[in-house]
């Protein structure tokens, strides 16, 4: 630790922020694999249906 103050870097701060990465990443993970089954059946309209309101789309 003494290394990184020597080098200016705040070590309480970049494992505060590799925190709440971790945390993030995590949260991120669990939302997608709770959420899969309705992201699959979207997915699965659409590419039976089409986009909805894709006639307006300008690209």
């Amino acid at each position: 630790m003494t290394d990184a103050v020597e080098l200016g870097l705040d070590p309480d701060a970049i494992a505060t922020k590799s925190i709440q990465d971790a945390i993030r990443a995590e949260k991120t993970r669990r939302w997608k694999e709770e959420n899969r089954a309705a992201m699959d059946a979207w997915n699965e309209w659409t590419e039976r249906n089409g986009l909805p309101l894709a006639k307006y789309r300008m690209f």
